[in-house]
């Protein structure tokens, strides 16, 4: 087993060796600029009492998917309220089974969920909270009640964002919400409830 180990790595030395250039060597073509990296548009700016602590962007990020049937949300304070790359990952499996089934940037989720937010109406609560925090980073884990037509109707759904956050010491941002929701196999569990 050894044996077949060092010869296997000879042979990838040798390959990579004997491909790679001299030193030196006069004829060594010259480096090709990497291409330039993507630029993103720019976040809006954020209203400061959104992004004050982790608790003022978790009650925005509520705030701003909420609200009655016709109603456009505010997609900017949503944008603003996000650092650059950040992620929006449903947990849940898809019907085919897999996991996790939809990986988002944030324009994706506003694409995707603005249609279904406006067309009976829809307000998502949180219902507990519990937060974990070091240094800079802090997760939350935030146990909702999602609802359609009017605010006080039944929850249709349950579940749990798994919300990634960041401070700079002046703002905090949103780098990744994970999400799952209660389905039979899958409740939430005590812990996560409000006590």
């Amino acid at each position: 087993m050894r044996l077949r180990a060092a010869l296997c790595l000879g042979l990838l030395l040798g390959a990579g060796c004997a491909t790679a250039p001299a030193p030196n060597d006069s004829t060594t073509p010259a480096a090709v600029p990497a291409p330039a990296p993507p630029t993103a548009t720019p976040a809006p700016a954020a209203r400061p009492a959104d992004v004050a602590s982790a608790e003022a962007i978790i009650a925005a990020l509520y705030d701003v998917i909420s609200g009655a049937r016709g109603q456009d949300r505010d997609w900017q304070r949503f944008r603003s309220l996000f650092t650059s790359g950040a992620r929006l990952i449903v947990g849940a499996p898809s019907p085919d089974g897999r996991v996790p089934s939809r990986n988002m940037t944030v324009e994706e989720y506003v694409v995707a969920a603005d249609p279904f937010l406006k067309r009976d109406g829809f307000w998502e609560r949180e219902i507990a909270r519990r937060v974990e925090r070091y240094g800079n980073v802090t997760h939350v884990f935030s146990t909702y009640e999602s609802r359609v037509n009017t605010p006080d109707s039944p929850p249709f759904s349950r579940g749990i964002n798994s919300i990634q956050l960041v401070t700079n010491g002046e703002r905090w941002w949103v780098v990744t919400i994970l999400w799952d929701f209660e389905r039979p196999g899958n409740p939430i569990p005590a812990e996560y409830l409000p006590r």
